[in-house]
């Protein structure tokens, strides 16, 4: 039976989807750069509906994340289950390289990175896949700038078995990256992402007798493109295959949905569900002709929707919930649930928002255009240097922030905005209240930053979401929404206390 369903199936910054299926259940997991924990792992039972179940990386220490920034750290991960494991293979780029951890249970304990020694240095590598053959050979394929590597690999040492080769170079376009190899019908087909993730980005597959190639080119190549189309979905590409218990397949790329003229993006790279249909001299056709859409249909399992995740974070566990990143691995003391019980605390660490250097800072991902942030916060700042509230972060140079300082002698809120080299506080009032409700109400042009008062929201400023878009801030994610902490070179004398935070999706 044909099924309607929305994309995208992970709005926000989820982008690099790759996925795989044991039974009736399904894992999808996404790259996360700067943020930690690294990889989360999502579970479906019938490819629309997602729930977070963990992260393949969580464990403090296990990866150097300290020079990680919106266009380094966790590259591109690919999931696949062989023999009752789960393995997940990924880059840490500029930072350890390749690595492998696994599972028995995806929402379990992940083991600790067992790195990949190459047996070449390429100038950057990244985007690994792994391929276990019927035979138990495991390819590992992946990117350099001369084309698609691949070399047999013992997954359970991290150690290449022959040297890396040469197996494919571009089908369509530049920058052939994000491959991934599958078997059907006993040939090796060959898939990988083109363009650059741009608005030429596209997907490509070829195909051969032996996983070594050579590869022949589908014909109907590129096989997703939203290129050069006036369509509410670009950048379509970075794709993974899965087939379905019943034998239909199913495919997940990443996609930006832009916003304004000249277009932009500031959600991030999100990932989304496209049917798939094979023709009879073996080539996948996506979606409609290679292209997706807001609202498709397609044979899917019966709908096996979870729970709705709650608005309200009062904080009275004793860990964080799964959708909560910190910028980078955050520095031990920085942060703590048990202190203060019914609160999150933060202790403002020398670092500021403008640096790489450690902060405190918790967030959320915005999934959506139209959406509403509240968190209620005390603070005591004892110098003008001491800062604490809410950032509507994209990188180290673009974000916008509402926040309680000292300003001539007197307690302030304040609202500043970073754009690039440009960097100003362009409202501000005293405040006497040491308990004040941080607000922020975004769609899709602009962010207003206030405050709650008696329930009814008192804009302070507003500013532009083009301003932390992509296409002005570069980089790899999304606006990342969160409450922080900073003694801008020094730690701060007191914590900042948040007693709850809500976010509020709104509608598109």
């Amino acid at each position: 039976m044909m099924i309607r369903y929305r994309n995208p199936i992970l709005p926000g910054f989820y982008p690099d989807p790759s996925i795989c299926r044991v039974g009736d259940d399904y894992y999808l997991i996404t790259s996360t750069f700067e943020y930690f924990p690294a990889i989360p792992v999502f579970h479906s039972r019938d490819l629309v509906h997602w729930r977070q179940v963990g992260h393949a990386v969580s464990r403090p220490g296990s990866l150097d994340l300290r020079q990680a920034t919106g266009m380094g750290g966790i590259f591109a991960p690919t999931i696949r289950h062989h023999a009752g494991w789960f393995y997940v293979v990924c880059t840490n780029v500029r930072a350890g390289g390749h690595f492998i951890v696994k599972a028995r249970d995806p929402a379990g304990e992940w083991s600790d990175p067992l790195w990949i020694r190459l047996d070449h240095t390429p100038p950057m590598t990244f985007d690994p896949s792994l391929f276990f053959d019927d035979d138990g050979t495991t390819y590992f394929t992946y990117f350099t700038h001369a084309g698609i590597m691949q070399a047999t690999i013992d997954p359970e040492a991290g150690k290449l078995l022959q040297p890396s080769r040469l197996v494919a170079t571009s089908m369509v376009g530049k920058y052939p990256e994000g491959p991934h190899l599958y078997k059907r019908n006993g040939a090796y087909y060959l898939m990988v992402a083109e363009g650059g993730t741009e608005y030429g980005h596209l997907e490509a597959i070829g195909r051969s007798g032996s996983p070594w190639g050579p590869f022949e080119a589908c014909p109907h190549n590129p096989i997703l493109s939203h290129r050069s189309l006036d369509h509410p979905i670009q950048v379509t590409g970075h794709a993974d295959l899965v087939q379905a218990a019943d034998g239909t397949w199913w495919l997940v790329c990443l996609a930006v949905r832009p916003n304004g003229y000249q277009p932009c993006h500031h959600l991030g790279r999100e990932s989304y569900l496209s049917p798939v249909q094979w023709t009879p001299d073996g080539w996948p056709v996506v979606g409609k002709d290679g292209r997706l859409d807001l609202e498709m249909e397609g044979p899917l399992p019966p709908l096996s929707p979870w729970d709705p995740e709650p608005v309200r974070d009062d904080f009275a566990m004793s860990t964080l919930d799964h959708p909560w990143i910190f910028v980078r691995e955050p520095q031990p003391g920085s942060l703590s649930l048990s202190e203060r019980l019914g609160h999150l605390r933060l202790y403002g660490q020398a670092g500021s928002l403008n640096q790489t250097d450690p902060l405190a800072f918790v967030g959320r991902r915005q999934c959506h255009f139209n959406m509403e942030v509240n968190a209620c916060m005390e603070f005591l700042p004892t110098t003008n240097k001491e800062e604490a509230g809410l950032v509507i972060r994209m990188n180290e140079n673009h974000h916008y922030e509402i926040f309680l300082s000292r300003r001539q002698g007197q307690n302030c809120l304040i609202v500043r905005r970073r754009i690039g080299t440009l960097e100003g506080e362009i409202a501000s009032r005293p405040v006497q209240e040491e308990t004040i409700t941080l607000s922020i109400r975004a769609d899709r042009d602009w962010y207003h930053l206030g405050t709650l008062q008696n329930g009814e929201f008192e804009e302070l400023a507003c500013g532009e979401t083009r301003y932390l878009s992509s296409e002005v801030a570069r980089g790899f994610t999304g606006v990342v929404i969160g409450m922080y902490a900073t003694g801008n070179g020094k730690p701060c004398a007191r914590p900042a206390d948040f007693d709850w935070f809500d976010l509020i999706p709104g509608e598109e």
